[in-house]
C-alpha cells in the first residue's frame, strides 16, 4: 500500500509512474489526496476541541478545590456540548478514514525507474539470455507424451480425482518432483536461507498484508465456512511471519525459504501452450523470501536473481531474464524479473521464476518496520522469488534431456534422485 504522504508531495510523479503500469483510474490518486485534506482538518478540530474540553475540565477542578463552585459549574454546563461535538467529529474521522483505506488499497505499487512503458509480455525486456537451445530430431515428444510413456505423469487421473489442472505424479516423476524440492531447498540453505514449514492456508489479513487482497480474490480458492484462502504462493504466510513485527536493524536482511503446494484458479484456456504442466491448478514452489534495508533492496534483488540463475545453470538449462513492463508487473510490485526456459520439443519459452522488489508496498500493509540507527522506527522492504516452481522446469528437464535410451536426469539431481536415467 502507498503512503499518503508520499502521494500528497509527490502527486505528479505518482501519476506518472502509475501511467507506466497503466493504471486506469489516475482520478483516485486525487481523491486520495482530498480525503487526506479532509481527514487532517477533522482531525486538528477534534484535537482542539477535545483540548479545550480537557482544559475545562482542569479547570472546574482548580476550582471547585478553591470554592469557586459557582463559576466551575458554569464552564460544566457547557462540557456537554463539548462531548457531543468530539463525538461528532470522532464519527466524522472514522468514516473519512474508512474511505481513504478505501480508494488507498486501489492503488497498485509505483513502478521502478527502470520499469520499461509496454502493456503486454511481449513489451517485456530482454535482460540476457544464457545457455545454448538443444536441437532435438524431429520425431522429439513435448513432455506430455513423454510422461505417458515412461508412466511419470498421469493427467486424466487427475481429472477423474479433483480435475483439470491437478496431475498425479507417478513412479520415477514423483521421485523427480521430490528430488527437486530437496535440491531448492539445500542449494537455498548454502545461500543463507532459513527454511519454514508454513500453513497452507491463510486469513483475511495475511492476504491483505502481501497484496492479494483486494485486488486477487477471483484467483484464490476461498474455504468459505472458515474465511480462509488456500495460498497462490508461500510468499503469503513467510511474508506474514512478520506482520506487526519491529524488526532491529542488525537483524536485517531477514532470509527465509519454503516448500509448499501452490493453488492458483487462474481462468484455463485450451491448445498446446497450457498443456500437461503448463498451466496447473496445483503445483509445488520452493520459494526465497528477503526482508531488507531499503538501501539495499535493490542489490539483494540482484543477488536474489544471481540465485535463481544458478540453479538453472547448474541444473544445465538454457534461459532467459526478462525485466517486466509496466503492463504487465503485478499490482504489488515495484520491479519484476522473469525467468523462462527454452522448451526444446514445443519450441517456446516457459515462465519458472519471478523475482520481485515490492519496495515498502508489502511492508506499509503488514506493518512490518525496523529501528534503524537513530533509534526510529521506519518500513523495511520486501523481496521474494521462486527458486524454482516446479512444473515447467519438469515440463523442461523432460523435454531438452530425452535420448534414444530414455531421459537423462542432470548430475546434480542424481544425488536426490537415485537414478540417472528415466527408460
Amino acid at each position: 500500500m502507498l503512503q499518503v504522504s508520499y502521494i500528497r508531495e509527490n502527486r505528479e510523479q505518482v501519476l506518472e509512474r502509475l501511467a507506466v503500469k497503466n493504471f486506469k483510474q489516475p482520478e483516485l490518486v486525487d481523491e486520495v489526496i482530498g480525503l487526506d485534506e479532509s481527514r487532517r482538518k477533522t482531525q486538528n478540530n477534534l484535537d482542539g476541541v477535545s483540548a479545550e474540553s480537557n482544559a475545562a475540565a482542569k479547570k472546574i477542578g482548580e476550582l471547585m478545590r478553591t470554592g469557586n463552585k459557582e463559576e466551575a459549574e458554569s464552564i460544566k454546563a457547557k462540557t456537554g456540548a463539548w462531548k457531543e461535538e468530539i463525538k461528532q467529529l470522532g464519527d466524522k474521522l472514522a468514516a473519512i478514514e474508512a474511505e481513504l483505506q478505501q480508494k488507498l488499497v486501489l492503488l497498485p505499487n509505483l513502478p521502478h525507474s527502470s520499469v520499461p512503458k509496454g502493456l503486454t509480455p511481449e513489451d517485456n525486456e530482454v535482460v540476457l539470455e544464457n545457455g545454448e537451445k538443444p536441437n532435438l530430431p524431429a520425431n522429439a515428444l513435448p513432455h506430455w507424451e513423454l510422461a505417458a510413456k515412461y508412466n511419470l505423469i498421469d493427467f486424466e487421473l487427475g481429472v477423474k480425482i479433483t480435475g483439470a489442472g491437478f496431475p498425479v505424479y507417478k513412479n520415477k516423476g514423483a521421485k523427480l518432483q521430490r528430488a527437486l524440492i530437496n535440491y531448492f531447498i539445500d542449494e537455498a540453505e548454502k545461500a543463507g536461507y532459513s527454511e519454514v514449514s508454513v500453513p497452507l492456508m491463510v486469513n483475511e489479513a495475511s492476504a491483505f498484508g502481501t497484496g492479494q487482497l483486494p485486488d486477487k480474490e477471483g484467483q484464490m480458492y476461498f474455504v468459505g465456512l472458515d474465511n480462509f484462502y488456500l495460498i497462490p504462493t508461500a510468499e503469503v504466510p513467510v511474508t506474514n511471519i512478520y506482520r506487526d513485527v519491529i524488526l532491529k536493524v542488525d537483524e536485517l536482511p531477514v532470509k527465509h525459504c519454503g516448500h509448499t503446494p501452490c493453488f492458483r484458479r487462474e481462468a484455463g484456456s485450451y491448445g498446446a501452450h497450457v498443456r500437461g504442466l503448463n498451466r496447473l491448478h496445483q503445483f509445488d514452489k520452493v520459494e526465497i523470501v528477503q526482508v531488507a534495508h531499503p538501501d539495499k533492496s535493490y542489490e539483494v534483488l540482484e543477488q536474489m536473481s544471481q540465485h535463481v540463475q544458478g540453479l538453472l545453470q547448474k541444473l544445465g538449462l538454457p534461459y532467459r531474464v526478462l525485466r517486466l513492463c509496466g503492463g504487465d508487473m503485478g499490482f504489488a510490485s515495484a520491479l519484476t524479473y522473469d525467468m523462462e526456459t527454452w522448451s526444446a520439443a514445443q519450441q517456446r519459452w516457459l515462465e519458472v521464476s519471478s523475482v520481485s522488489n515490492f519496495e515498502t508496498f508489502q511492508s506499509n500493509r503488514l506493518k512490518l518496520r525496523f529501528r534503524n540507527a537513530e533509534g526510529k522506527t521506519q518500513l523495511a522492504h520486501t523481496l521474494n522469488g521462486s527458486a524454482l516452481a516446479l512444473p515447467r522446469i519438469v515440463a523442461t528437464l523432460l523435454e531438452n534431456n530425452q535420448t534414444e535410451d530414455g531421459i537423462k536426469i542432470p548430475e546434480v539431481l542424481v544425488p536426490y534422485t537415485k537414478f540417472d536415467l528415466i527408460s
